[in-house]
């Protein structure tokens, strides 16, 4: 098998419409259309070369179910679950988030190898860490 590159994650959500509005505000992704035979609720972001699929629940309670959260030990050491974005500058987006009122939940904190990582989580508690490059990778 030769598998090429990561092309996107699909993440099953409660709201679709918060969902988006997160991905778009916080991450600054951009909404792409969907196939046209698509006909459940959901909507497809990029940024870059990657995607995030947003499912919509069509059974109340389903995402919930299906990712029940972590304790806050394990988000604040990133041993969860999670999607990964290095971005040019953690203390910019750390203040970024800030602005938004976006919860850091772990971090900033070197990870061991030269990256400082922070997380926060999506509004259906999808882990999301953020990380920079201190020394060359």
């Amino acid at each position: 098998m030769d598998i090429r590159r990561a092309d996107h994650v699909a993440l099953l959500v409660k709201e679709v419409d918060r969902s988006r509005q997160f991905y778009s505000q916080v991450l600054g992704m951009q909404e792409i259309p969907r196939p046209p035979n698509f006909d459940f609720p959901g909507a497809w972001l990029t940024r870059g070369d990657f995607q995030i699929h947003l499912i919509g629940e069509e059974v109340a309670g389903r995402a919930l179910e299906t990712h029940p959260g972590y304790l806050p030990e394990e988000l604040a050491l990133g041993r969860v679950t999670h999607l990964a974005f290095e971005v040019a500058n953690l203390e910019v987006a750390r203040q970024h988030l800030q602005a938004l009122g976006v919860p850091i939940v772990g971090g900033p904190r070197p990870r061991g190898d030269g990256v400082m990582q922070l997380y926060i989580c999506d509004p259906d508690g999808h882990v999301i860490e953020l990380f920079t490059w201190t020394s060359p990778s």
